[in-house]
């Protein structure tokens, strides 16, 4: 399948910079995969389509502050992304760099209470870096780290390339509400819509809602390079499944009720965390799990997401689930319709 069938023209202005002022409130389209038919609502309309039985399935991961700007010894800037910490030494974690002449034995101060030291290379772009402070590490990153915002959320930056206000647009928008364990660097973004209330209404309708945890990494936003989208790999994940909600799901599709995934990386998890059968096994894992046309979907019922870019795994994944023609379709409206693409755009509901 050549990655060419996945490309699409998306006008630039349709590219959210900024969250809709109320979660909730952004638009909805609603997508029927049997019938075809294309519905526009609001997002918290969204109740009008579930229906008691129903199992809706979250992931609660953190987004970590992962954006660390320093200095070199040659006063140069650096620019640090963190990816994932390594569990094998203290206050080592892989990061991605950005800026010129990296190497190992390079040392880059963030503050007075940090400073990193570059260990190895380990490939594309990606540098084993240990941090050195004299406070708890997570404390430091807390007051000086930066939310990871993709690479199409532009943000004014000052000139030592922090971004500037980020503090009360990305703080607490660029985060779920039900986020809990602390480890991605992106959001799991069709969880954005969602308020405090809306879930209480869901959960009164009776709804039962499960929790999974898939900890995003920088690979969803890493662009398909190969033209044979069968040659792609994605970057491992980690993902955790706990036993309780393993027993919910699996009852769940047991009884015949729908189970329905918050978005692409709950449903990634579901599908990587399930046996041949369908049955959901608790449990700690990695994942490069690539879902694209072909793929026999096990667990997933139907799925709430955002509209994402052309060409991307993401766009592949929906076009899996929901049928490509239908989905081009549906991406043809939204942009007559000029929804918000991306993290801060609108939602789609696939039923």
């Amino acid at each position: 399948m050549n990655i060419n069938d996945f490309g699409f023209t998306l006008p630039e202005e349709l590219i959210a910079q900024e969250p809709c002022e109320e979660r909730d409130h952004s638009r909805l389209m609603v997508v029927n995969r049997e019938g075809g038919m294309i519905e526009q609502r609001l997002f918290f309309e969204i109740i009008d389509y579930l229906k008691p039985g129903d199992l809706l399935v979250i992931n609660d991961t953190r987004v970590i502050p992962a954006r660390l700007i320093g200095k070199k010894g040659t006063g140069g800037k650096a620019e640090i992304f963190l990816l994932e910490r390594d569990n094998g030494r203290e206050g080592v974690w892989e990061c991605l760099v950005g800026g010129k002449r990296i190497r190992p034995g390079v040392f880059i101060q963030f503050n007075d209470n940090l400073k990193g030291e570059v260990l190895e290379e380990v490939g594309d772009g990606r540098f084993k870096i240990i941090f050195y402070s004299d406070r708890p590490f997570e404390e430091v990153l807390e007051e000086i780290g930066q939310v990871p915002l993709p690479p199409y959320i532009r943000r004014e930056k000052d000139e030592g390339g922090r971004m500037k206000d980020e503090s009360t647009i990305d703080r607490g928008r660029y985060q779920t509400v039900f986020a809990d364990k602390k480890g991605a660097v992106a959001a799991p973004t069709a969880g954005l819509h969602f308020t405090d209330a809306l879930l209480k209404k869901i959960r009164d309708m009776g709804i039962d809602i499960a929790t999974v945890t898939l900890h995003v990494g920088p690979g969803t936003f890493l662009p398909v390079r190969v033209e044979n989208i069968e040659d792609h790999r994605m970057l491992p994940e980690r993902y955790e499944i706990s036993a309780s909600s393993a027993e919910k799901i699996n009852r769940a599709k047991a009884e015949g009720r729908r189970v329905i995934a918050v978005g692409s990386t709950s449903m990634r998890t579901l599908e990587a965390g399930s046996d041949e059968k369908g049955i959901v096994i608790a449990g700690k894992g990695k994942t490069s799990i690539f879902i694209y046309p072909g793929y026999i979907f096990k667990v997933v019922d139907a799925l709430i997401t955002n509209f994402h870019l052309p060409k991307s795994t993401l766009l592949m994944l929906v076009s899996a689930f929901a049928g490509k023609e239908l989905i081009f379709k549906a991406y043809r409206e939204a942009i007559e319709q000029k929804y918000r693409f991306y993290s801060y755009g609108d939602a789609m509901m696939i039923i």
